[in-house]
């Protein structure tokens, strides 16, 4: 078993074109990559120039992000995102991602009706029906009615879809404090994504230091001071019977000014500590020591 297999970074984690990102998680090991919707427009050669370049990469994609304040909206905002979520939804299909990240409403307009936001939500999930993909619902911390994962689970649960379902991100559970017990209410069948982060101080206390912490200042899962937390929530996740991928969202304004190769290298160790120090899987023995 390959050590790294379950675990992959995100894009926005790394700067450059999308090829030599691409290029650097496959040299670090990694088998996966989280994309982002900037990633396709951006590129030179449009959407099916970025689609060409993860496809010849031989990475498998984890999902697609982000959509964000979609939900809780009515009139003339409501048909604007529905229109937005549709594109975003054709880009993650032509990617092949199984699973489109939403995250909590931010705005001022929209409704803190946990019936609105399950009706919307419900809404965005038929859409991605037809082209089988999934949608995960985060809460950011600095969200204005969802800013927990266990809120977010409650409008999951009222929406009632079964390609409906949770994302997870480490530094929106730290910055929170959500106690990890909480992730026992949770369907483990229904966790679409989680990513995973760390940061280099305690307390996050208000919304302001959250964004700016989360968007300039986050470091990879045993760089900074919620190791042990980190710790703590991948083996609860394990022990709840969640089995699928974890992905490195690390937004750091220092790594973008690092070469690729280096901050690569630095996830490798990341996903090397999760998966051999934490979670004790057995890396495979070598040929010649194996019984005939």
């Amino acid at each position: 078993m390959n050590p790294l297999d379950g675990f992959g970074m995100d894009t926005i984690t790394l700067s450059g074109s999308l090829e030599a990102k691409l290029a650097a998680m496959k040299g670090a090991g990694f088998m996966q990559v989280m994309l982002m919707a900037r990633d396709l427009v951006g590129h030179p050669g449009g959407v099916s120039g970025a689609v060409a370049a993860v496809r010849a990469s031989g990475l498998r994609p984890t999902g697609f992000q982000v959509l964000r304040d979609f939900e809780g909206l009515s009139g003339h905002l409501h048909a604007y995102k529905v229109d937005i979520a549709k594109s975003m939804l054709e880009m993650c299909a032509a990617t092949g991602s199984p699973v489109l990240l939403a995250c909590s409403s931010t705005s001022r307009h929209a409704s803190q009706d946990p019936e609105d936001l399950a009706r919307d939500l419900r809404k965005l999930a038929m859409l991605a029906v037809p082209l089988g993909i999934r949608v995960a619902y985060e809460g950011l911390s600095w969200g204005r009615t969802v800013h927990e994962f266990t809120t977010a689970w409650d409008v999951i649960c009222r929406a009632d879809c079964p390609n409906l379902g949770i994302g997870l991100d480490s530094f929106h559970i730290f910055a929170a404090k959500t106690p990890l017990d909480a992730l026992l209410e949770i369907d483990p069948a229904r966790i679409f994504l989680v990513q995973l982060s760390d940061f280099m101080w305690q307390e996050t206390p208000t919304f302001e230091e959250r964004m700016t912490t989360a968007r300039t200042f986050r470091v990879f899962p045993g760089e900074g001071v919620h190791s042990e937390q980190l710790a703590g929530l991948v083996l609860q996740l394990e022990r709840i019977g969640y089995c699928g991928d974890y992905s490195f969202e690390v937004f750091n304004d220092d790594y973008q000014q690092l070469p690729l190769e280096i901050v690569a290298e630095r996830a490798r160790r990341s996903a090397l500590w999760l998966s051999e120090d934490v979670l004790h899987r057995a890396a495979p023995l070598p040929a010649w020591t194996r019984p005939q």
